[in-house]
């Protein structure tokens, strides 16, 4: 193996149970096996699922304690096993949700790696990047281009990979209109921009003139508050002239995916990527039927997906809003994610 020189051990935020009170701690430096990357984490993002996870709301595997949270991490490697080919010390990497696959099933060929039944996962499955150090497989590891933001890259290696896909998915072409629900937080945030790159025409919907400020400097031609609309589904049916071609549903709630089984387009489609606790889908299946509307779950995104949403990200065309917390004030990140008041994304400092 290459390496730098690394330490024995590194601080990260440990949680010892689900739900437990999280602490900075040292813990030792991972060894990376012959087909990963050990990379020093400069600066993570940090998710919705990274709360879900540490309060035990979500149907994810908790890492074997001490668990360290996190999957948005871009940083440096510096440490390479024996059989990896396509990086070296030194490289720029990132370390994402989805850490490795077996690359053989009948949805790795197909290139729908996300979907393997063998997949580990960053602050689930293993630690994650809410330490100094995080192992990768080095086949699942994007490479970070040398003129990027290494800060504002961290949030694209989920959030931006996430919406970047279900963008993907609602098969809204250039000039169409698509429905962002929940478009002023943080993944809506990014959703607006990779759809105007992608030239698509964006109704934001979201709650307060705050939210519409930010949606509409962010390119979002539409704005819906849901809170001073006396009937959601009869405004963005007007302002669009007859519904979006395509819906992304973030809003951690159910009421804006019930509005949006109504407003959609005829044979549009409806892409669910929040996961609003112990939420059930109810529609009216006539309606489904007769207008021919699709209903997709988009999870994450494959790798080639992910190379794509950092070009996107290096030519200039996504500008994510962050702001940068340290590795102890992940607590109060928390507590301002579950009261929904983040308009960008949070970005941990680890670098320094």
């Amino acid at each position: 193996m290459t390496e730098l020189n690394i330490p024995k051990t590194q601080r990260g935020l440990i949680c010892d149970e689900v739900g437990s009170a999280l602490k900075v701690r040292e813990i030792p430096v991972p060894e990376p096996g012959p087909d990963e990357l050990l990379v020093k984490i400069h600066f993570s993002g940090v998710c919705h699922s990274d709360m879900h996870i540490w309060l035990g709301e979500v149907p994810i595997k908790f890492p074997s304690p001490p668990a360290v949270g996190g999957h948005e991490g871009s940083g440096v490697v510096v440490k390479i096993g024996e059989n990896v080919t396509n990086f070296k010390v030194g490289d720029r990497a990132g370390v994402k949700w989805i850490n490795g696959t077996c690359l053989n099933c009948d949805k790795c060929k197909l290139g729908f790696e996300e979907s393997c039944a063998s997949t580990l996962t960053t602050g689930g499955t293993r630690n994650g990047t809410f330490q100094e150090y995080a192992l990768i497989k080095a086949s699942e590891a994007p490479h970070i281009p040398d003129n990027v933001d290494m800060a504002k890259v961290a949030p694209v290696l989920c959030a931006g990979l996430t919406v970047y896909r279900a963008l993907k998915d609602t098969n809204v072409r250039a000039g169409q209109i698509v429905a962002i629900t929940g478009a002023g937080g943080g993944l809506g945030s990014m959703a607006i921009q990779y759809a105007k790159a992608m030239g698509m025409r964006v109704l934001a919907l979201d709650i307060g003139p705050e939210k519409e400020k930010h949606c509409k400097k962010l390119g979002a031609e539409f704005f819906v508050d849901p809170t001073v609309e006396a009937n959601v589904v009869e405004k963005v049916l007007t302002l669009t002239k007859g519904g979006p071609h395509g819906v992304v549903h973030i809003a951690t709630s159910e009421k804006p995916l019930e509005d949006a089984f109504k407003y959609v387009r005829t044979r549009g489609t409806i892409v669910i990527v929040s996961l609003p606790k112990d939420a059930t889908l109810v529609t009216d299946i006539f309606s489904l039927v007769l207008r021919v509307i699709t209903i997709k779950g988009s999870y994450v995104g494959s790798r080639a997906d992910m190379d794509e949403a950092i070009d996107f990200f290096a030519r200039g065309l996504i500008d994510i809003p962050i702001e940068i917390y340290a590795l102890e004030d992940i607590p109060k990140v928390y507590d301002r994610l579950h009261k929904g008041d983040i308009r960008g994304r949070i970005v941990i400092d680890l670098s320094k």
